[in-house]
């Protein structure tokens, strides 16, 4: 194989949007319904809040000028007074918000709390980060708990089984020249078919569970347009919304809203890691013979329904192909690229592992119950129905598919599959600890975090590309932009962030 060659990482992030419930409303909607006198969104701003307080850190301005959430990655921006209320991103709400010194944000979202991670450049990172969420998440819960004197349980999942749903989206940054309607045409067979690697299960199909089953993911229900700017509503399967966070000239960030929330580590590795590659693929130009379906919302819907991977999906050439022939179909692409470009050791390790899990569940999806969530809770349901002799429509299934996504440890089905050594890990408890408080150093997350580690105080305002200081109360905001996603790292600025005594030294060494 070819030597590597020198090209840009693909910068990434996660964005999870936690369901929330108090203990004594397991009957309720996490979204939905009334909690006495507190709103969801008024629960999760008191996750947010007495996380702040946890770790002495006051509530951020997030800085919204280069935010353009109707910006249409198609070539237009949809006029304001057309546009949802959900869509206007970029509106001040005045509930908490948090930029951490890991350089994630911390907020409330949709009325769940979110959490999104700093940009990182390779998969197992975004893992990392991602974890750290979750222990983010358990410490503001476990402190809201104290503050309201009744537990506070948050679950990584993405519907509440009666016809809400609250995302989890990836994040990828790619190169303006990509067209995007390669990206559609290249992208949504991918999509439709990775939920065989990185679904979290669900018992319940449909929107609101009106049928009783178990599917293979969480959202893919919820998808009803095959390209659109929506994320809460009409759901497309590729996002079209056109802010890059970054250098609109140079870049463009795919909003990726198709996936699951995802407990097993493995698998949010295969997630972000197999979709690094294929749009490594797309950017190059060179996939030729795309497989194209006829109805890819259809078939986004029939492939979860079919936890036996027997199910087929019709191709504009005329063939019938199962999720797994999908699969291999793209994982056969991306091979041939990285034998003419060259691969890096996490993707070579990314293909063996996605050319593994294939063949394993060709097989017997069973040999995957220790990777992939959907596998796993499948079992654990499956031997509940044997024992008591339940039906689909058991409320107990339901329960059970809840306790798999608690966050935390005490209470999660998935994290006792954990302690019974029946998961792959990729992290130990310390380097997830450490990813808690301190950033990444290969992104501009890492400059970030330290101003907020260092100047918290100074810092008025930030985003994923700005900071906005104070210097003193008789002197003007300065902002600092961030254009590049890979500058602000360790290497370029750790040395002067180690020296400033303040926020004004550092913008000075900076300037120098």
């Amino acid at each position: 194989m070819p030597e590597p060659e020198q090209v840009t990482p693909t910068v990434l992030g996660l964005e999870t949007e936690y369901g929330i419930l108090l203990a004594d409303q397991a009957g309720a909607s996490p979204v939905q319904d009334g909690l006495d006198a507190l709103h969801p969104m008024h629960l999760s701003n008191a996750v947010i809040r007495t996380y702040g307080e946890l770790v002495r850190q006051h509530s951020t301005g997030w800085d919204y000028q280069t935010e353009s959430p109707l910006n249409d990655q198609r070539g237009f921006e949809v006029p304001r007074g057309k546009a949802l209320a959900d869509q206007l991103t970029d509106v001040e709400n005045g509930l908490a918000n948090l930029v951490l010194t890991n350089g994630a944000r911390l907020y409330v979202d949709h009325a769940h709390p979110e959490y999104a991670t700093p940009e990182v450049t390779g998969a197992r990172d975004a893992v990392l980060w991602d974890r750290a969420g979750d222990l983010v998440m358990l410490q503001g819960a476990r402190a809201a708990s104290r503050l309201l004197g009744r537990q506070v349980r948050l679950y990584k999942n993405n519907t509440d089984g009666k016809g809400a749903s609250y995302g989890t989206h990836e994040n990828y940054l790619l190169s303006r020249s990509t067209p995007f309607h390669r990206v559609v045409v290249q992208l949504t067979p991918f999509l439709v078919s990775r939920g065989v690697l990185v679904g979290a299960g669900r018992v319940g199909r449909g929107q609101s569970s009106e049928q009783p089953g178990f599917q293979i993911t969480q959202r893919a229900d919820f998808f009803e347009a095959e390209v659109g700017l929506e994320t809460t509503v009409n759901r497309p399967i590729v996002n079209t919304r056109d802010e890059p966070h970054a250098d609109a000239a140079r870049h463009r960030r795919l909003h990726v809203i198709t996936g699951d929330a995802n407990q097993s580590e493995y698998a949010t590795w295969l997630k972000v890691g197999t979709a690094s590659l294929v749009l490594r693929l797309v950017e190059s130009g060179g996939w030729r013979d795309v497989p194209a379906l006829v109805d890819p919302v259809r078939a986004m819907h029939v492939l979860s329904h079919d936890p036996s991977l027997r199910a087929t999906v019709a191709l504009e050439d005329g063939r019938e192909l199962t999720a797994l022939d999908l699969q291999h179909v793209v994982l056969s692409a991306v091979r041939e690229h990285l034998a003419r470009h060259g691969a890096g050791a996490e993707d070579e390790e990314v293909v063996a592992a996605w050319q593994q899990v294939l063949d394993d569940l060709a097989v017997d999806p069973a040999r995957c119950a220790d990777r992939l969530d959907w596998v796993a809770k499948q079992q654990l349901v499956e031997r509940y129905r044997e024992r008591d002799g339940l039906g689909w429509d058991a409320p107990k299934l339901a329960l059970l598919d809840l306790q798999y996504a608690d966050i935390d440890p005490e209470r999660s089905l998935y994290h006792a599959l954990r302690r019974a050594g029946r998961v792959r890990t990729l992290l130990d408890d310390a380097e997830v600890e450490r990813a808690r408080t301190e950033p990444p150093t290969d992104t501009r997350a890492y400059f970030r975090g330290r101003c907020m580690s260092r100047f918290a105080d100074q810092v008025v305002a930030a985003s994923w590309d700005s900071v906005i200081f104070q210097l003193d109360r008789h002197r003007s905001w300065v902002r600092l932009p961030m254009a590049d996603p890979l500058r602000g790292t360790r290497a370029s600025v750790g040395e002067l962030l180690d020296r400033a005594g303040d926020a004004g030294e550092l913008l000075d060494l900076l300037g120098s």
